[in-house]
């Protein structure tokens, strides 16, 4: 494990400025793939007739400041590695925070042991050779921010400043935090598969509590991109975090009734993410999806389109390739209102007798196409309902689609927002949720690997008083 040896620049790559890691990244790449290559030839020493092995690294900061002072300063550096090994359809996986050579060589051993232990699988191994990503576009994902924690700890000074004093029924602060991190990480196989990715991550966030009386409320406003340049201004983030806080002042309850519901962007990334839950492979493959053999049917308005884009320049779901090297595709998952693929791993599509649709580790940048309706517009559809803003508990059956969730938001009359309120519960079936959806905003929440404008949802129960 000669080039392993060389794993000591990993240990000079926690030192370096931001500046530096730059210059040094080709380096650190080639280190590291020849690092994950001398683990594969161990593990093929050791017997096994397949393997694959991901090394990553990750370095950032973070700081909190609350009420104008220092609450924290975290410098994390993180390093691991993960080792998966057949022996046939025997399967063994290790995984290791040391990455000394003679660790790394345990950890191979550990996977082997395991491997030589378990029962064989038929749906076990690695990916088939063809469908291995072969191209490499560079997709904007790396941007570090030289950012010194003193020029952190000002920003997020900034940012709750803005929150604290923006107006007198602000009076108190859970703090605003700045965080930076970047990583590189190398995946290969023993297919011949050897690549390495960059990465980096940076957010700005701001949380406060606001009083009226005897009402007491919190919320909070966040931005996160791979470039710091796409971050929102500090002060906008402390004043969104303050209106949405005094918006809420006042909460109160509802009567148990029917009506319609808009889901803000914010919260209507989740009925998609439950989408993707009920068809992926291993709730597919186990039987516990509500969404069962509804491949080619219709479960949405034939307005409905849901796709995938795995390769947006900059965009927090990009990737050329999944977490076992298969490569990413642009895909339709629902159009015309109609599922056309599912969500699948190799080990989930071979279980169901499908081929993997390149989503080992999840789904990239899943978007629904909006309609030309903004937020405003969206009220006035809607007219007389109930705005969610904010989803508690985790009240969804996915066996069933039956959901029941906590909820707070806005009542919403003649298309105008009369008042907050808090300490109910909506409930219905996802299958018919979906069904019942009757437009898309415009108002797209970029933030996160779900793109989604508000959703406006015909009718929920709502639980109340």
């Amino acid at each position: 494990m000669k080039a392993v040896d060389d794993i000591a620049i990993m240990t000079r790559y926690n030192t370096l400025t931001h500046t530096e890691k730059t210059v040094q990244n080709p380096e650190l790449m080639n280190k590291l793939k020849n690092s994950v290559q001398d683990i594969l030839d161990e593990a093929k020493r050791q017997g096994a007739s397949a393997a694959q092995a991901g090394l990553s690294l990750q370095d950032g900061l973070s700081v909190t400041a609350r009420l104008g002072e220092v609450e924290t300063i975290e410098h994390d550096c993180s390093q691991n590695v993960g080792v998966t090994v057949y022996f046939g359809q025997c399967k063994g996986s290790a995984s290791s925070t040391d990455l000394s050579p003679e660790s790394i060589k345990e950890t191979v051993s550990a996977a082997c042991s395991i491997a030589r232990y378990t029962s064989a699988d038929e749906y076990a191994g690695l990916p088939d050779k063809e469908l291995l990503a072969t191209e490499f576009p560079d997709l904007d994902l790396y941007h570090p921010w030289g950012i010194s924690a003193d020029e952190a700890i000002a920003l997020a000074i900034e940012c709750e400043n803005a929150a604290r004093f923006y107006d007198a029924e602000i009076s108190n602060s859970e703090g605003a935090s700045v965080s930076s991190h970047q990583g590189i990480s190398v995946f290969g196989n023993s297919l011949n598969f050897l690549q390495g990715r960059l990465s980096t991550r940076h957010s700005l966030s701001c949380s406060v509590l606001g009083q009226r009386g005897d009402s007491m409320q919190r919320d909070y406003w966040y931005s996160v991109a791979r470039n710091a340049l796409g971050l929102e201004p500090a002060i906008e983030v402390g004043k969104k975090a303050a209106e949405r806080t005094l918006q809420r002042l006042g909460a109160r309850s509802l009567t148990t009734r029917v009506c319609p519901v808009l889901y803000c962007a914010e919260t209507a990334s989740g009925l998609l993410s439950a989408l993707i839950s009920a068809i992926s492979g291993g709730s597919l493959y186990r039987k516990s999806s509500f969404l069962l053999d509804a491949i080619d049917t219709q479960i949405f308005p034939d307005f409905i389109h849901i796709y995938e884009q795995p390769h947006l320049l900059g965009a927090l779901g990009s990737s050329v390739f999944d977490n076992e090297g298969v490569t990413t595709q642009a895909r339709d998952i629902v159009k015309d209102g109609i599922l056309r693929g599912y969500v699948l791993s190799t080990y989930s599509a071979r279980k169901l007798g499908l081929q993997t649709t390149g989503n080992a580790g999840g789904v990239h940048n899943l978007t629904i196409t909006p309609s030309e309706l903004d937020f405003e517009a969206l009220l006035r559809q809607m007219n007389t309902g109930l705005l969610v803003t904010e989803l508690m508990g985790q009240g969804i059956n996915m066996v069933t689609g039956d959901y029941s969730r906590g909820a707070s938001g806005f009542w919403v009359e003649n298309g105008v927002i009369q008042y907050p309120v808090e300490e109910i519960t909506i409930a219905g079936n996802l299958k018919t949720m979906f069904k019942n959806i009757v437009a898309i905003g415009n108002d797209v929440d970029y933030r996160g690997n779900v793109r989604t404008g508000s959703i406006l949802v015909e009718q929920m129960s709502i639980a109340g008083q």
